[in-house]
């Protein structure tokens, strides 16, 4: 078989992702994510000083990258897989987790709120040199293809935060949310995990008062 054929049938390859990502993920609607460390090292950064844990880089990187596999719709259990770390080791994780997520929600929530008010503002300078446009009909070249110019740097831009920057925006503030309620268990072994009835409810309870918690002190 020729090279040329062979490109060809890589490029009709597919995957039904989603079948994927439920039968390895996915079990009563809880997304499962295993993690697997050798040391307290391999979650919590060596440059950190007691009190004021940061997160190791690579850990950050393979939860959201694990993270990114699951619909957003299915709440987060992480499952750390370890036989090294202390009942206090384990509380300092969870912890750190929790504070680096709920930083990284609200340095999200500051960007929103900018780029909401430039919104506002472009919606307003959009029909202003709309307006000035429409009535400008008796005036020269020069301030007319100027109000051209701001009508449609306006228009960009909005369109801009619609579709691009306010989508990856609305994006970052679900994975920053769902990161930053995350449930982390700890386990001597991987097993697939099998919840009952219950314990979803009982997560669902638990994050859906988490989240109106942090409504109330907004």
């Amino acid at each position: 078989m020729s090279t040329r054929k062979m490109v060809k049938l890589f490029e009709k390859k597919s995957v039904d992702l989603d079948n994927r990502v439920k039968k390895d993920y996915i079990n009563n609607g809880i997304a499962t994510l295993p993690c697997r460390i050798s040391s307290y090292d391999d979650i919590i950064s060596t440059y950190s000083a007691s009190g004021y844990e940061t997160l190791n880089n690579e850990f950050v990187d393979y939860l959201k990258n694990a993270a990114e596999f699951a619909s957003p719709k299915y709440p987060i259990v992480l499952n750390i897989i370890e036989e090294c770390l202390t009942h206090q080791e384990r509380e300092v994780i969870r912890e750190t987790i929790r504070d680096t997520f709920d930083y990284e929600l609200g340095m999200v929530e500051k960007k929103e709120k900018r780029h909401t008010k430039v919104f506002v503002f472009m919606i307003f300078t959009l029909i202003i040199f709309g307006v000035l446009l429409f009535f400008s009909h008796s005036l020269a070249d020069e301030p007319r293809e100027l109000f051209y110019i701001f009508f449609w740097f306006a228009g960009d831009t909005l369109c801009d935060y619609i579709f691009l920057t306010g989508f990856d925006l609305r994006h970052d503030r679900r994975m920053a949310g769902r990161l930053a309620s995350v449930k982390v268990v700890f386990s001597k072994r991987y097993e697939k995990t099998a919840y009952t009835k219950s314990d979803v409810n009982k997560l669902y309870s638990e994050i859906e008062k988490d989240v109106y918690n942090s409504i109330k002190k907004d």
